[in-house]
């Protein structure tokens, strides 16, 4: 009986072994399983969050494509309308000079006195000035001192009757357009 209860014994510790051992072995799983399922999640935001930052990497090449399309085509439109402008510049100044030209020509073809062909010369100057005018063209003022950002200076003399950097004499007019020098003043400068 004795034997017999030590081989009871000997089973019962070995269920309790197996027991045991299931025990740890359902545990184990049970841990690796919650470990395969925070695993699992983990990825899952972490693929999220990769298709999130996809997504707003797409979008702003996307953004940066349309910003460079737009950026060239204002480039290009802006280098027509530049040449759009230069061209009608061009077009209006030639409408006012294109008359003077059509008058000196009619004075060349003229016959009369000298006093007609100075006549028609001093009608063809107005017509240039008023020209001049429409397109904001002015003469430079020679009255008073000498200012190299107008005039140009190509004589100098000694004269007591004249101050100092006074115009004594001008060459050839000089005209500008609002603070533009279309062409100095050539002129020749007391003392």
């Amino acid at each position: 009986m004795e034997e017999n209860k030590e081989i009871i014994n000997e089973e019962l510790k070995e269920e309790e072994n197996e027991v045991q051992g299931t025990e740890e072995a359902n545990v184990s799983e049970n841990t690796e399983a919650a470990e395969e399922n925070s695993e699992d999640s983990e990825a899952n935001k972490l693929e999220e969050e990769n298709k999130k930052l996809q997504e707003e990497l797409d979008s702003t090449k996307d953004r940066l494509l349309r910003l460079t399309a737009e950026y060239d085509n204002y480039r290009k439109r802006t280098v027509k309308e530049k040449e759009g402008i230069y061209s009608d510049a061009y077009v209006d100044v030639l409408k006012e000079v294109i008359p003077i030209l059509d008058n000196l020509e009619r004075a060349v073809a003229a016959d009369g006195s000298i006093e007609d062909l100075k006549k028609g010369i001093e009608m063809t100057i107005k017509g240039c000035v008023d020209s001049f005018a429409k397109l904001g063209v002015e003469e430079i003022d020679t009255s008073g001192e000498f200012d190299p950002n107008l005039h140009n200076a190509v004589m100098h003399i000694e004269d007591e009757n004249l101050g100092k950097n006074v115009i004594a004499e001008v060459f050839q007019k000089g005209y500008k357009k609002d603070d533009k020098i279309i062409r100095h003043t050539m002129v020749k400068v007391a003392n």
